[in-house]
């Protein structure tokens, strides 16, 4: 590293320790704000957050996405947000982050709303997940921007709220309309690997119909759940046979299935006229999409006709592919594997994820991209999705430093 990077490396460092207090703050501002998806009505956050990039002196420009497309997805409001700093001619980095995150539900001994701080870590849901990395990267961008020395190109921030719903209207709209077209991408992860690759995902809706009957008289009718039970038994017997496909990916492991949802009947005297199943079924990078949907479509058809009288309708709800590991993004990658080490003092490997996240969208636009931010070692030690999930405020300064210097970088 020569002398000049050094410098820059240690001014970045000395802002982010000075600054740290204003970030948490910064942070705790926006796990106040609740981003429930289901409901899925996040213009709120999206405002709020626009209003405190403001205090910093950035412009930030607000995409409303059309009901209609909100609604369709089955959520309520989406704005995106984004922040441009250009600093002259040079590529383009965008940081993305998503603000959408899943219900707190029970089990909570902090309030999840709260953003507390109890011996250096904060509570509150999506503080791990991911508005952590709101702050990582405003202050990350804050810190390139304190620097004397100049650098050259364009550095983005992406706060979206549509991952958990699959990110077509999160960063796949922010593309789809040509809003961006970044040449390096930094998504939201954890801050002791790098991510570079992760499954693909494929969600079902499975209608399983019968025929409705008073239950004096069963045999008038036609039995929906006997006919979901058989679908089940198939579904589950391909999730046993899964174990034996290998990923070779680091971090990823085999193929599964799991079916999250079951709702149908009426009442316990009536024979149930329909069951309704929801599947997810999680694919390795190796896999092929299209293959993989054709075989679970054909193991509920042939199960549903093992049954007399029952009839299926298959609506597919969701299909994120896979991003597989990829040469072009080696330069991202070695430079926040090196900035990593220097900021924890240890190796940091690049590793896959049996998640899906919206760096796939980018990737299919063409930018050289990885997974990296502030969290846990592991999705568990976070509890990110369950009670009581946590940001340890020492990984959250750390990788702070990392990502600003990762783009110092790039751009100087």
């Amino acid at each position: 590293m020569s002398t000049d990077a050094a410098a820059a490396h240690h001014a970045i460092d000395a802002w982010v320790d000075a600054h740290f207090d204003e970030e948490v703050r910064f942070l705790q501002e926006l796990v106040r704000v609740p981003t429930d998806t289901p409901p899925g009505d996040n213009a709120r956050h999206a405002e709020r957050t626009a209003e405190l990039l403001r205090g910093f002196g950035f412009a930030p420009e607000l995409h409303r996405v059309a009901e209609d497309e909100v609604r369709a997805q089955g959520m309520r409001s989406i704005t995106n947000v984004i922040v441009r700093r250009r600093h002259g001619p040079g590529p383009t980095v965008a940081l993305n982050a998503h603000g959408d995150v899943v219900p707190p539900g029970e089990g909570w001994t902090h309030d999840p709303y709260g953003a507390e701080i109890t011996d250096g870590k904060l509570y509150g849901r999506a503080a791990a997940v991911s508005k952590s990395d709101f702050a990582t990267y405003t202050f990350a961008l804050r810190a390139l921007e304190s620097l004397a020395t100049k650098v050259a190109g364009t550095v983005e921030l992406h706060f979206t709220y549509d991952e958990e719903f699959g990110g077509e209207l999160g960063p796949g709209w922010l593309l789809k309309h040509a809003l961006t077209r970044p040449d390096y991408v930094i998504a939201a992860g954890f801050s002791h690997e790098v991510v570079t690759a992760h499954n693909g995902c494929l969600q079902l809706e499975v209608a399983v119909h019968g025929k409705a009957a008073h239950a004096a008289i069963p045999h008038t009718g036609v039995d929906a759940l006997q006919g979901a039970v058989a679908i089940l038994e198939r579904l589950y017997a391909l999730n046993r046979g899964y174990r034996a496909v290998r990923s070779q990916v680091a971090g990823i492991t085999h193929p599964y299935l799991n079916v999250g949802r079951i709702e149908g009947g009426s009442n316990t005297n009536v024979v149930p006229g329909e069951v309704v199943l929801k599947l997810d079924r999680r694919m390795i990078p190796e896999e092929d999409p299209a293959a993989v949907e054709a075989e679970v479509r054909t193991a509920i058809d042939d199960a549903a006709r093992s049954v007399d009288g029952i009839r299926v309708d298959v609506r597919r709800l969701l299909l994120a592919t896979s991003w597989r590991p990829s040469a072009a993004n080696a330069p991202l990658v070695a430079a926040l594997q090196r900035n990593a080490e220097g900021v924890f003092g240890e190796p940091v490997a690049t590793t896959g994820t049996p998640l899906y996240t919206d760096v796939r969208l980018y990737a299919a636009a063409g930018a050289a991209a990885a997974i990296y931010g502030a969290g846990p070692r592991t999705v568990l030690e976070s509890n990110a999705k369950r009670a009581d999930e946590h940001l340890v405020l020492d990984d959250l300064r750390g990788a702070t430093k990392v990502v600003a210097r990762t783009l110092f970088d790039l751009l100087r």
